[in-house]
């Protein structure tokens, strides 16, 4: 059974059993109403403990054994991090207790107990270019918006910086790179591959990116992408060289949905991207920027904007809906995150 946490702007929305295959009835709960929720993660290793990063709120997690499926309670951590504003989170791929949290302004901390406790992962602010990081909506600050644990070393961590810098430590954060050849500046979402050494992926606001050689140097294959301000992302578990992406023209017709006019590309091998339209994923004006979540099984990507949750088993050829009772209030948010864990 896959349950599947869906994180909009100030709620974050939960879908257990059978509600996440087609033609299935819909389970859902709603958690965390009126929190500014900015991220969230889980491991499929440790599926009972779930993480939401808030802006204005610091950072939950799950409690307790749910009720039902998808009905865990969550409790708010105490933390000393440099802000409450919480917005990113990553779960080692090596280890489920050891989790990454960013914030706002730009630091990383690590727990290796699950989430008890936090060190702070300095060094990061001394980089060269941290005096040109700048958020636009918030000139004065930057934040983390990305953490990404390479699943092939546990020490090398990937970081994307809102808006500045693609940032990478080899060492778990006792020292930092930035801006490597060909890296994009403004990440979005970053990936990386199961059975792909080295590669590393990325959705940013100034285009697609991608490296094969840990974040070292990256390539731009851009041939196709006719919107180049980029958000959600995923690969298909079955073939490192397809990958999904969701843009827009740029930040203004990305996240309001009033201004919204977003797209879904997808890339095979070294083909040009092309535009998936008219596939069951609503797309276009109204429509903000999608995110994407996939769950290791082949073909199987999820897909979560302000018009609902959507399933393809084919890896975004074809889409059905899986919320029947998506409310009109989220028709009006932009998505935060998605994950998915098997109960």
């Amino acid at each position: 059974m896959v349950t599947l946490y869906a994180a909009m702007r100030d709620r974050l929305r939960c879908y257990a059993g059978d509600d996440t295959e087609p033609g299935g009835t819909s389970h859902a709960s709603t958690r965390l109403e009126g929190h500014r929720i900015e991220c969230l993660a889980a491991s499929r290793a440790a599926p009972d403990r779930v993480f939401v990063g808030t802006f204005e709120d610091g950072l939950y997690r799950t409690r307790g054994q749910a009720t039902e499926p998808g009905e865990r309670e969550f409790e708010r951590l105490e933390t000393e991090f440099a802000s409450e504003a919480v917005t990113a989170l990553a779960i080692s791929p090596h280890d489920p207790d050891v989790i990454y949290a960013g914030t706002e302004p730009s630091r990383v901390y690590r727990s290796t107990d699950g989430g008890d406790t936090w060190t702070h992962l300095e060094g990061l602010t001394d980089l060269p270019s941290a005096g040109e990081w700048a958020f636009p909506p918030r000139p004065h600050t930057h934040h983390v918006r990305w953490l990404e644990v390479d699943p092939f070393d546990p020490d090398r961590l990937y970081v994307g910086i809102e808006a500045g810098a693609f940032v990478l430590s080899p060492d778990g954060g006792e020292t930092w790179r930035e801006r490597p050849e060909g890296s994009r500046r403004d990440n979005h979402t970053l990936a990386t591959h199961d059975d792909r050494e080295g590669r590393v992926y990325t959705a940013a606001g100034d285009g697609y990116a991608v490296s094969d050689d840990g974040g070292d140097s990256w390539r731009r294959p851009q041939d196709g992408l006719e919107h180049t301000y980029c958000w959600g992302l995923a690969v298909d578990p079955a073939d490192p060289d397809a990958v999904i992406v969701s843009s827009a023209s740029g930040a203004r017709t990305a996240h309001t949905a009033e201004r919204a006019d977003t797209h879904v590309y997808r890339r095979l091998g070294d083909e040009p991207w092309a535009r998936l339209e008219d596939r069951g994923l609503p797309t276009g004006e109204g429509v903000v920027r999608a995110v994407f979540e996939t769950t290791g099984a082949d073909g199987v990507v999820y897909a979560l904007n302000n018009w609902g949750l959507f399933r393809s088993e084919d890896f975004g050829d074809s889409w059905v809906g899986i919320d029947t009772d998506w409310t009109a209030g989220l028709e009006t948010q932009a998505p935060r995150g998605l994950v998915a864990v098997s109960d």
